[in-house]
């Protein structure tokens, strides 16, 4: 999440779909009342001698401005009128035109903003009543862009993705990318209320500074106890630090490029393997799924996948400890399987599979 903030409003809520500013259609619709102004006085100005003035049978500048006013808003006091039959023919034909485009002019520019603004609460209350159980991710930077395609890839839709970001830029790019923002700084919690953290199930922290990270996992934590925090850090040193806030996960992102550039240099096959491990859509992929019906009793080692990990109890347990040794129901797998088998490996069951659970 960049600290520099752009001209947006900060806590507004930002849907995908671009639209202008409702007061730059006011401004552009003003401008373009004045130039109908403008022009209808020059108009009665040049021709002045083809109208008279009850007052002083003369047409000045000031009355042809006060005439142009008064009928333009249809309003037409009659102590000035045209006399010749070319300034009839004028007003016939050039002014009338001209009024009913003033008139619309107004009426539209305040219908138009009325309803605009009247659309848009329309549609944040409607977004604030159906966002439930979603997920908000702070900070649209690379390491959130990452994290969001994951997801999606992963098979969360885009409409359960919330991003929370101040810079215009982020926001903007996200709302290209079909995400709808909350534009504003995650280290406030009135920010995070207003993305629906109190009813996110997850939160993903990937602020550019381990500051800001801290008061962000803070005030979420503090918004919604139950919800599942990942943060992301620069520096390991800090990992207990946002343990301690209360982030669920921590990971260290400057540790694990670190890593992998080593993994790289020692062993060119070994980072490569990691390295696919990592990216998604072929190769290898890591996922989490549940443990089958026929599976229960046999050991990690004679499932068909590969597993490297057992969830019991939500606690992990590497596949060859003594306590997973045997599967039982409610353990969930962490395999490696085949990009290919996508995209139910991260979530089994959606082909019909009977869960250990679910029996």
């Amino acid at each position: 999440m960049s600290d520099a903030e752009g001209p947006t409003t900060l806590g507004t809520v930002r849907f995908p779909q671009v639209v202008r500013s409702p007061w730059w259609a006011l401004t552009r619709r003003l401008l373009m009342a004045l130039g109908v102004l403008s022009l209808t006085v020059a108009i009665i100005y040049l021709d002045r001698e083809s109208y008279r003035d009850n007052y002083d049978e003369v047409v000045d500048l000031s009355d042809a401005i006060y005439y142009t006013t008064v009928t333009l808003s249809t309003t037409g006091y009659g102590d000035i009128t045209p006399v010749t039959q070319t300034a009839r023919l004028v007003n016939a034909f050039v002014i009338t035109p001209l009024r009913i485009a003033f008139l619309v002019l107004l009426i539209g520019t305040t219908l138009e903003v009325l309803a605009s603004q009247g659309r848009e609460m329309f549609r944040v209350a409607r977004w604030r009543r159906q966002m439930d159980r979603h997920v908000v991710v702070v900070g649209y930077g690379t390491k959130g862009r990452s994290a969001i395609d994951m997801l999606i890839n992963n098979g969360l839709s885009r409409d359960d993705i919330v991003v929370v970001d101040p810079d215009a830029a982020a926001v903007q790019e996200a709302n290209n990318n079909g995400l709808t923002v909350v534009v504003g700084d995650a280290t406030r919690r009135d920010v995070l209320r207003r993305a629906g953290v109190g009813r996110a199930r997850q939160v993903i922290i990937t602020t550019d500074r381990d500051d800001s990270t801290v008061l962000s996992v803070l005030n979420a934590r503090q918004v919604n106890r139950d919800a599942y925090i990942v943060a992301a850090v620069r520096e390991g040193d800090n990992v207990s630090l946002v343990r301690q806030s209360g982030a669920d996960a921590v990971v260290t992102s400057s540790d694990a490029v670190g890593r992998l550039l080593g993994l790289s240099a020692v062993s060119p096959a070994l980072g490569s393997v990691m390295e696919d491990l990592l990216s998604y859509g072929e190769g290898l992929e890591v996922a989490e799924r549940e443990l089958l019906v026929p599976e229960v009793g046999k050991q990690p080692q004679q499932l068909p996948d590969q597993v490297i990990a057992v969830v019991r109890d939500n606690q992990v347990h590497r596949y060859f400890e003594p306590g997973v040794t045997q599967l039982a129901r409610g353990d969930r797998l962490i395999v490696v399987r085949p990009a290919q088998e996508l995209p139910w490996a991260p979530r089994p069951g959606t082909h019909g599979e009977v869960t250990a659970e679910d029996e």
